[in-house]
């Protein structure tokens, strides 16, 4: 037996395994993250969790640990870890969700040169965005910074000395190298970007704890956890929509070729593959939201289906989904949820499922891009994430979305994505296509309901009418509140 150790770093947790050469894992451990509830954070903290779940495996699985060949780490992304000149970090990192550096985002479009590919996707979460926000913010910080990089990689520039990035997580800062320049900033702030299915470098010795135990193990450079997780899903192909459905939602389709769509990423996934589409800021998260403001948390990991399977009101009651304004399709810190059809009869019921009702009206909307843009049609919606273990929301999301949404038969997609990864960068498989195909295997699938179809795009009607309507007065809100600070 040989075994990738494989990391996922969540927002709300670490995840690691030890998976196979059959993609099973032999063992996995987690610990709590608390990234999703921090605007930044020590990137230390992900070091530490780091050697903790290394330790945690090789005590559970002593045997299969020393079988070890290679390691693969992905981690969040949208999230910039300043470097200096020796790899220390300069400045808290910046987590996905902050949305501080909007306010530079009107002198970075004013600095933008005509005609650039960047303009369209400027906001307050792009990474030049940040770097300019550092720059004029925390400029002792800024002077030292010399790279810009994720968080995955910073793990793998501590475990093996070289500093490099990906070609896919870092797609926005590398189109935008022109764009830091025609504001003052470096283009060397950029790293070597490396494809993700290639090694960086192997651990080096005198690591502590049981990291001392991988020295000369070779580790990948792999992506982002979305990427990740669409590989372990067998969604990295054309004509697949995948649904990573964690504290945030994200949503996107695979095809062939490049195009574009309002409010959506296109990125390079691959040779002769391109993602329409991107990353949310409502999801699990939400739910979670909702389930404590009734008093009823426990239904996220016990009893949710349960709670969804009670009678409804008849009246339908909406929610825009926008808790802490949203990334794709909108860009727009300021948006605002909101219920809409309130009345005295409403219970605990109708809350929750016009909460998750609501991420998947939005869910549609990026589909609807995404087919428009790639002038082709998703065959079916590959589902993973702590959201794909309710079966309930699933078949919400089948009926709203009218596709079929399929449900791994593991329970870490993520970690099984880097598995493959990490097993194509060796040469045991000859592409990544051809790892999915061995190691990914199909659980549920939920089918629409063509009963329910009418019902449905009636809802999502409305959704897109109460958008309209609502969003001018939420911006409006969310601006007042911050002048009053």
């Amino acid at each position: 037996m040989s075994c990738v150790l494989a990391f996922d770093l969540g927002g709300t947790s670490f995840r690691a395994g030890l998976v196979d050469e059959t993609g099973a894992m032999v063992a996995v451990r987690s610990i709590p993250s608390t990234a999703g509830q921090t605007a930044e954070a020590d990137p230390e903290i992900w070091w530490r969790g780091l050697s903790e779940l290394c330790s945690a495996l090789a005590d559970a699985a002593p045997t299969a640990f020393t079988t070890t060949k290679s390691i693969a780490i992905s981690a969040f992304t949208r999230t910039q870890v300043f470097l200096d000149g020796t790899g220390r970090s300069t400045h808290p990192a910046l987590l996905w969700h902050d949305s501080r550096a909007e306010s530079v985002v009107d002198d970075l479009r004013a600095a933008c040169p005509p005609g650039h590919p960047e303009a369209a996707r400027l906001n307050g979460y792009h990474p030049a965005a940040r770097l300019l926000w550092l720059k004029r913010s925390a400029p002792a910080a800024f002077a030292a910074t010399t790279r810009v990089v994720e968080p995955k990689d910073w793990l793998n520039f501590r475990l093996t000395g070289t500093l490099s990035g990906d070609s896919v997580s870092l797609a926005r800062l590398d189109a935008g190298r022109s764009l830091l320049a025609a504001t003052g900033i470096s283009e060397s702030m950029v790293p070597v970007l490396r494809d993700p299915a290639s090694i960086v470098g192997h651990v080096v010795a005198g690591l502590p704890g049981a990291l001392s135990r991988l020295a000369g193990c070779p580790v990948v450079a792999m992506a982002n956890d979305t990427w990740a997780a669409v590989a372990g899903l067998g969604a990295l192909q054309a004509g697949v929509a995948y649904n990573i459905s964690g504290t945030t939602e994200v949503f996107g389709l695979v095809a062939e070729h490049a195009s574009t769509a309002e409010g959506l990423l296109d990125v390079v996934w691959g040779p002769s593959l391109h993602q329409l589409g991107g990353p949310g800021l409502n999801g699990a998260d939400t739910v979670a939201w909702i389930l404590d403001l009734l008093g009823r948390r426990g239904d996220v990991t016990h009893a949710l289906d349960a709670l969804l399977a009670e009678p409804r009101f008849e009246a339908p009651l909406l929610f825009l989904p926008y808790l802490q304004g949203e990334r794709v399709p909108f860009w727009d810190p300021n948006l605002r949820g909101a219920f809409v059809g309130l009345h005295r009869r409403h219970q605990a019921v109708d809350f929750v499922r016009a909460v998750m009702e609501g991420v998947a009206f939005l869910n549609r909307i990026v589909l609807e891009r995404a087919e428009a843009g790639a002038g082709l049609r998703a065959r079916e919606i590959r589902i993973g994430g702590g959201g794909a273990a309710s079966a309930v929301w699933c078949q919400i999301k089948a009926d709203i979305l009218n596709r079929p949404v399929v449900a791994p038969a593991v329970d870490e997609p993520g970690l099984l994505g880097a598995a493959i990864v990490a097993r194509t960068a060796s040469g045991i498989y000859p592409t990544l296509a051809a790892a999915q195909a061995a190691l990914v295997r199909p659980g549920r699938r939920h089918s629409p309901d063509p009963a329910l179809r009418t019902h449905y795009d009636g809802l999502y009607a409305e959704f897109r009418r109460a958008h309209d309507a609502i969003s001018p007065v939420s911006r409006r809100l969310a601006i007042w509140a911050a002048d009053r600070r």
